[in-house]
């Protein structure tokens, strides 16, 4: 009996029923699809491989993908070959699964189309793979070609081996006859279900091969002790490199029962999981390691896992060492009667040896039990023993647990054949008493948390104390032993963070491990266990050892997330974040490890981070953790400027200039109107009627901009350099339509010009074009990080004409009001770049102005917490508002209601009322907010770096959320129709959701997505709408708006952070090689 005869038996008896659910947790339906969909996808899927792959040997094809709809068909499709499935997870360290498949030799592997990009950056310098690759529902095929000299030579002595035993095989088939008998042969064609691998009790990872014989057991039993049937559902807990996910994904498919998958980041949230699994789907079946239970929290755990209420039947729990009785009865709740088992085995006898149900009595008894709960009984064709040190086996007493028997043996590493009833050694010393066995702990000093192995032995065994360490400071020798040690490179990376926090972070606790060292360098593991223990129990209390420590710890997490170099010994007091190296995402990374290092959460710690030095950081946590001391001597806080520090002239409005000031009413007739990011569209003369203008008048000027000319402007047109798109085939399997577009649909971008601003150009343009006197205006503004101006800063402004004539028309005149790092807010002429007015605030202005057609009042924020309706008229500030937090993104107005909404990095969304500052009502996202909200007539959405959509009502509900996989910085980009949002995330994908929140459709870039799309209609085709779109490694995308279709893309000669602007048939966009393109998008008819 293999794997998939089990499926195919159930698939028989219940083919339209529902086999598998995967749940996006983005509140859209989830994808379901039934036993005959998965049977005959993974026939599709064996017919593709039989004549795509030439087998020889060891039939094993390995399987990189995440889990998702497709999953079970994927595997089933491979074992039907047959063949081994050897999983290789995308999060995984490249050096570990690259180990993996060198142990394998593996000649093929499927990668999902999702994970390309990342497959080909992980292993490009590795390997050597086909470029001929082959596509099959969802999958693409890769022939993997190792470079000369990097398999191991154990692969070299597996092929002399076979040859070996082939001979013999040859000379004798009486004596092969024998040893099929007696032995498990690797080779046999229907032999092997999948591969794995683990770390044994050396530290190093080993190969485990699984026969169907060695698994199959394994099912048949669970089946009947958790009496699964056809109205089960079963959660798909383990990922595919941990054995027990095996039993998960079987026991469920082989019953007629339902198959939950969920994506691995969900797993990682335990209140959204607990709702996904007990609310939405009803779980019946969970089994899961101690860890993953412990993640929900003990309340969660009692009012939801383990109600009285709950849908859970069966819970399971294995992979580490069991919660005592009284943990387990302070989980339950009142009335609860869920079945609880602990489950015990090794991935080297795949994948369970033992179970133990808990029984009724010992889970209500009121009496405290912190002893061990017992392994229990062997499951199906499983022998157990224990032995003592001399190899004997024991009833009574200590010994180490030898786990295997029949056909539940498997081949680790090399092995082709296996003696049948081979015991395997499991490096776990038990107690054995009235023939029940106690778990005791590890033999060979490994330590286990989180499913992941750290071997003490190996640690001692790698390098002398004298090797890593000259100094008198003896506690630091583990620190370095475990950064130096190459040979423990690829292992250390297998283990969880938070185990190597205790041993690289906590200077304390370094001090406290070396006490457990002997003179033989030996540890003492048992309190290393508690301090580990201590340590994650209670971090939150843990106290910093004064001033100097919390110094030298910023210092060294400010070097290891911007990457500096190690030989910097200390960095500058004055250093910045952003002028660093530092972006957003990674503001956020320090600040989640700073306030991990304090063990608090400190009030506008990331405004700080992202505007203010190192040692101004330093004093605003010190203000948190030593709030009673005085500030270091020499390390005072820098003040920053304030209104009355500035010159009288310059708070009163007067223009730098002693030219006459033009005033803004100016006599001519003006019809212009102002096109940016995100398909915003608005007046640039305040007296124009709203209502020309439809729902969408807030107005973003270019981000961060001070003032230049074009003289540097260069024209490139004619004749103009044109870049074929690159190959849409290629490109389109990112898509997840997975089409390629045809050749009439496909557009061509030609560049019309180029400037090169001297500096990265990250902001977004503001295009502004209509007419004056019948001339007509178009001109673009847009900033660089080049300092023309010394006043202004690193900062400034690009204003340039699209037609040569515009600057000989004097008395057509624009304001453009703009912010700058210098705490300024610039008013400029549009003719000459010259300020009209500018205005200053407390602290960076990096916000874009919206500005209120009604009234002519402009809106900015400031990195100094407030937001300000400034009057450019009379030139001064109408009012100022406190906003709890920096304001980094842009204001967002909407006439009816007449509301100003602002956003913070302190995690608030404000609805302001735009005539007096008054706050009407605000509401916490709990995580920062860099995203710019947006508005239509009913709802408005903003990004969270949570990952999150967020829509409220204009009354401050909540309407929905829809979930990504990463970070949201890009900004809503909302349809003319309002019934689509466009937005990017930093998991790489382009989002379509509609107003109700639920997925259209999603594409996939080849990086993240930080810019903000621009909806536009297409020129050729006047109905049909499309989408302008950038990703951070520089390319341009246009897609279909309603399918998400890719029509082209191209790739600018550096990376994008930049949003683009289309009008008509030009798209503009910035660049960090310094210039801002103007490209023409060509339809299949004007090529």
């Amino acid at each position: 009996m293999t794997l998939q005869e089990l499926v195919h038996q159930a698939a028989s008896l219940y083919l339209d029923k529902v086999a598998v659910c995967f749940d996006e947790c983005n509140n859209q339906p989830p994808l379901c699809c039934t036993y005959k969909t998965v049977v005959t996808d993974a026939s599709g899927l064996s017919n593709f491989l039989l004549s795509h792959c030439d087998f020889e040997g060891i039939r094993e094809i390995g399987l990189y993908c995440q889990p998702g709809i497709n999953l079970p068909s994927w595997i089933l499709g491979i074992l039907q070959v047959p063949a081994a499935y050897a999983p290789i997870d995308p999060d995984l360290p490249s050096s570990l699964s690259t180990y993996f498949m060198k142990k394998c030799n593996l000649k093929y592997i499927l990668v999902e189309k999702k994970q390309i990009n990342k497959f080909r950056s992980s292993f490009e310098t590795l390997l050597n793979y086909d470029p001929f690759t082959v596509e099959h529902n969802g999958l693409v095929l890769f022939t993997l070609r190792w470079k000369h000299g990097e398999v191991n030579l154990m692969l070299s002595d597996r092929k002399e081996h076979h040859e070996k035993e082939a001979i013999t095989d040859s000379v004798s088939s009486e004596n092969c006859d024998e040893e099929k008998a007696e032995h498990m042969d690797v080779r046999r064609k229907h032999c092997l279900a999948y591969v794995l691998h683990t770390s044994g009790t050396t530290g190093v990872p080993k190969v485990v091969r699984v026969p169907h014989e060695c698994i199959v057991p394994n099912i048949q039993h669970f089946r009947i002790l958790f009496d699964v049937t056809q109205e089960d559902i079963l959660f798909l807990a383990s990922p595919l490199t941990f054995d027990p996910s095996v039993v998960e994904i079987f026991v469920a498919l082989s019953s007629g029962a339902t198959l939950l998958i969920v994506p691995t980041v969900v797993k990682a949230r335990p209140s959204q999981l607990a709702s996904v699994l007990f609310s939405h789907h009803r779980v019946t079946v969970l089994q899961a390691t101690p860890t993953l239970l412990r993640r929900f929290g003990a309340q969660l755990i009692k009012s939801s896992v383990l109600s009285a209420s709950t849908s859970l039947r069966v819970l399971a729990l294995g992979g580490e060492a069991f919660p005592s009785l009284t943990v387990l009865r302070s989980w339950r709740g009142e009335g609860n009667k869920t079945h609880i088992f602990n489950v015990y085995g090794i991935t080297e006898v795949s994948s369970w040896a033992t179970f133990y149900r808990i029984p009724e009595k010992s889970l209500t008894s009121t009496l405290k039990c912190e002893m061990p709960v017992q392994l229990g009984f062997p499951l199906l064709g499983t022998v157990v023993e224990v032995r003592d040190t001399n190899g004997c086996t024991i009833q009574e007493g200590n010994g180490q647990v030898f786990l295997g028997g029949g056909s539940r043996v498997c081949f680790l590493d090399d092995e082709v054949t296996v003696p049948l009833g081979t015991m395997r050694a499991t490096g776990d010393f038990v107690t054995v008493k009235d023939g029940e066995i106690f778990f005791l702990g590890r033999k060979d000093s490994q330590i286990k948390r989180h499913g992941k192995r750290l071997n003490i032995e190996l640690v001692q065994q790698v390098e002398q104390p004298h090797v890593c360490m000259r100094s008198s400071h003896h506690q630091f020798f583990l620190l370095k032993l475990l950064v130096s040690s190459r040979s423990l490179k690829n292992y250390l990376s297998m283990s969880p963070p938070r185990l190597l926090w205790v041993f690289t972070q906590n200077k304390k606790m370094i001090l406290q491990i070396s006490k457990l060292y002997s003179e033989k360098c030996k540890i003492d593991v048992s309190e290393l266990n508690k301090l580990y223990l201590n340590y994650i129990n209670l971090k939150s209390e843990y106290k910093l050892n004064g001033k100097e420590e919390l110094w030298e710890k910023l210092q060294y997490l400010w070097k290891s997330i911007l990457s500096l170099s190690e030989d910097l010994l200390k960095v500058p007091d004055e250093s910045f974040f952003l002028n660093s190296g530092g972006d957003s995402l990674k503001s956020l990374r320090l600040l989640n490890e700073i306030e991990k290092l304090i063990g608090v959460s400190v009030p506008g710690l990331l405004e700080m981070i992202l505007s203010s030095s190192l040692l101004e950081i330093y004093n605003h946590i010190l203000q948190t953790v030593f709030p009673d001391e005085d500030l270091t001597p020499g390390k005072s806080c820098a003040t920053k400027r304030k209104l009355s520090d500035i010159d009288q002239e310059e708070a009163g409005g007067k223009a730098l200039h002693q030219k006459s000031v033009v005033p803004l009413n100016c006599d001519n007739e003006i019809k212009a109107f102002a096109l940016s990011r995100g398909s915003q569209v608005s007046s640039v003369d305040p007296t124009m009627s709203s209502t020309k203008l439809g729902n969408c008048l807030s107005v973003c000027s270019s981000d961060l901009m001070s003032q230049t000319n074009s003289q540097n402007s260069e024209s490139l047109n004619p004749p103009a350099l044109i870049r074929k798109s690159k190959d849409l085939s290629l490109v389109a399997e990112v898509s997840e339509k997975g089409k390629p577009v045809a050749e009439s649909e496909k557009t061509e971008f030609c560049v019309r010009w180029r400037s090169d601003t001297g500096k990265c150009v990250d902001a977004s343009p503001l295009v502004v074009f209509g007419s004056c006197q019948k001339i007509i205006v178009n001109h673009v503004l847009i900033n660089s990080h080049q300092n023309y101006h010394g006043a202004l800063g690193r900062i400034c402004i690009i204003i340039f004409s699209v037609v040569k004539d515009f600057k000989k028309n004097k008395a057509c005149i624009f304001f453009f009001p703009t912010g700058c790092y210098d705490g300024l807010v610039y008013v400029l002429k549009s003719n000459t770049g010259e300020n009209y007015w500018r205005f200053t605030t407390e602290d960076a202005v990096k916000s874009s102005a919206t500005v209120d057609p009604t009234t002519g009042l402009l809106y900015i924020g400031s990195h100094d917490q407030h937001a300000y309706a400034l009057d450019i008229y009379k030139k001064k500030c109408v009012w100022k508002l406190k906003c709890g937090g920096t304001v980094f993104s842009s204001p967002c107005l909407s006439l009816n209601p007449h509301h100003l909404y602002c956003a913070t990095l302190g995690g608030l969304l404000l609805a302001v009322n735009p005539a007096t500052g008054n706050i009407i009502w605000k509401h916490s996202c709990g995580k920062p907010l860099f995203s710019s909200p947006q508005c239509c007539l009913q709802y408005i959405c903003i990004g969270c770096v949570d990952g999150n959509l967020l829509c409220f009502t204009h009354l401050g509900e909540q309407v929905w959320q829809f979930f990504t996989s990463g970070p949201i910085f890009s900004s809503p980009c909302i349809s003319a129709s309002e019934q689509d949002i466009f937005f990017g995330s930093h998991d790489c994908f382009i989002y379509c959701c509609n107003r109700k929140g639920h997925l259209r459709w999603k594409f996939e870039t080849t990086s993240r997505v930080y810019a903000t799309p621009f909806a536009f209609h297409n020129q050729d085709h006047s109905t049909e709408m499309l989408l302008a779109a950038a990703s951070t490694d520089g390319k341009l995308w246009i897609l279909d708006s309603q399918s998400g279709q890719l029509r082209s893309v191209y790739e600018l000669p550096g990376e994008v952070f930049s949003s683009p602007v289309v009008w008509e048939s030009m798209l503009i966009i910035g660049c960090r090689n310094n210039y801002i393109y103007c490209l023409d998008l060509l339809g299949g008819n004007k090529k």
